[in-house]
């Protein structure tokens, strides 16, 4: 054997192309280029961007305690403001590939469970106070110390319970699979298409955007889930000129009649921090802020965790990297966007799509948060991508995700319980928070009754008191009186 020194040993040179923007995301550090985040940037915007029509509609259908409605326009400005806004600051600040915006479900608890029992002004300063609340909770350690106290295996059935979830979700925004009326009277929750069956474009344009992402994957084709919703958007845009199709969902691909609009900032600032208090008793707003803060905390946790693990940047104890200032910016978004009457902001699972494009780093969220910024001036424009034609992105990374299956030992009970609960219980209460409470409540009976207590993280014994709290709260509510 040589005694030469090892290649290892001496100074690394740059990698050709380094430049100072590279090394501050350590984009060639972590195995990454400047085009795969750039498509990455890309593919995350066109899968979350149903966000800035589907937020006004949650928020604008719902009345205050007043009688009150949000104007739509206004709602969208502030959507597009804060996902671009935040999304950039975590790509900085956080150098994840971890765009953020207005939260699906919590936007709904805002607008459907806090805003009837008072003005807009006070719902959104209860998502303030949500915001700060977290914040303390990770200046503190607490949010992360959380986090760490996780078992690896529960971590990986996170990644894999969300998988499922959003190849769920893509499944349903594109209309493919459908509730059932309860009035069917049938012990089937959903069912194919809309009447049992696939039927009209719309599913059809799903089915070959499905059947392309797939063939470009296993082909290893560069920019695959991107090159896909960009050809289903366009066949999308055909078949509505030439076809009569009475509704797309939320989006209709046909080309705006003007391309730039003026956005309205009148929203942002629209908050009482404590007006809530004046409206309702002390308890129930304590009641709906710990809502707030629990399915936000447990959301975040979940995506943060899954798409690090997706991206494969958890270190060998299956960390993320720079965590604190990742969950610091998260509590951060949720204040901005009570702030700006959008809702609560929050990290996004559809980051998934740009890790599948091979984003590795924050660089890729200043492509998305720039996206945003323009989607401020270009609505009309970059909101013509049906949901059809971005699902099949869902569907895809959901198989990705579900890879890391593997990794869990399904033979140890006191694991593979937990584990299964985690991932069965995401997609089938559409909830990455109840999946997360159900694994964790199992995992600490289940180590209880066989006589390990010791071995749970104390940590972990009381978010599981939490869940069971989350779990329980009609009941306590009523015993405490407030219903």
């Amino acid at each position: 054997m040589s005694d030469s020194p090892k290649v290892t040993d001496r100074p690394s040179a740059a990698p050709p192309g380094v430049n100072s923007v590279d090394r501050f995301f350590k984009i060639s550090a972590r195995g990454s280029t400047f085009a795969r985040e750039i498509r990455g940037g890309f593919a995350t915007f066109f899968t979350m961007a149903y966000i800035l029509v589907l937020n006004p509609i949650i928020l604008g259908s719902a009345k205050d305690k007043f009688g009150h409605q949000l104007d739509a326009v206004q709602l969208t400005t502030a959507t597009a403001l804060v996902a671009a806004v935040m999304t950039i600051i975590m790509g900085v600040g956080g150098n994840l590939p971890l765009a953020l915006a207005a939260g699906l479900g919590l936007n709904a608890v805002v607008a459907f469970q806090i805003a009837p029992l008072m003005s807009w002004d006070d719902a959104m300063g209860l998502v303030v106070l949500e915001g700060l609340l977290i914040c303390v909770l990770v200046v503190t350690g607490l949010r992360e110390a959380v986090m760490h106290a996780i078992p690896q295996p529960l971590k990986q059935a996170i990644s894999v319970g969300i998988g499922l979830f959003i190849a769920f979700i893509g499944f349903v925004d594109a209309g493919f699979v459908t509730r059932i009326p309860d009035a069917a009277n049938t012990t089937v929750p959903v069912q194919l298409g809309g009447t049992g069956a696939l039927t009209g474009w719309p599913i059809l344009v799903f089915c070959l955007g499905v059947l392309l992402t797939i063939a470009l994957l296993a082909r290893k084709v560069k920019g695959a889930i991107l090159i896909s919703i960009v050809t289903m958007t366009v066949v999308a845009m055909i078949i509505n000129s030439v076809a009569d199709i009475k509704a797309w969902g939320l989006t209709t691909p046909a080309w705006p009649d003007k391309v730039v609009d003026t956005p309205d900032f009148g929203l942002v600032g629209d908050f009482s921090l404590f007006g809530a208090f004046g409206e309702t008793t002390a308890i129930t707003v304590v009641l709906l802020v710990f809502t707030l803060v629990l399915s936000d905390f447990f959301d975040t946790m979940g995506t943060v965790v899954g798409i690090s693990a997706e991206a494969g940047l958890l270190d060998e104890r299956g960390k993320v990297p720079g965590l604190g200032r990742v969950l610091l910016i998260d509590g951060a978004a949720a204040a901005a966007g009570g702030a700006a009457s959008a809702s609560s902001a929050t990290s996004y699972i559809e980051s998934a799509a740009g890790v599948g494009e091979g984003a590795r780093t924050g660089f890729s969220n200043l492509v998305t948060g720039g996206l945003f910024a323009l989607a401020l001036f270009l609505t009309p424009l970059l909101t013509i991508v049906p949901l059809q034609a971005a699902a099949p992105a869902l569907v895809a990374v959901g198989f990705l995700m579900m890879t890391q299956v593997k990794h869990i030992d399904w033979d140890k009970y006191e694991i593979a319980i937990p584990a299964f609960l985690t991932i069965a219980v995401m997609p089938f209460t559409y909830s990455i928070t109840n999946g997360i409470g159900a694994g964790f409540l199992a995992y600490v009976v289940i180590k209880t009754v066989l006589g390990k207590a010791k071995e749970i993280h104390w940590l972990l014994w009381g978010t599981s008191a939490l869940f069971l709290v989350y779990f329980a709260i009609d009941p306590i509510e009523q015993v405490l009186g407030v219903k």
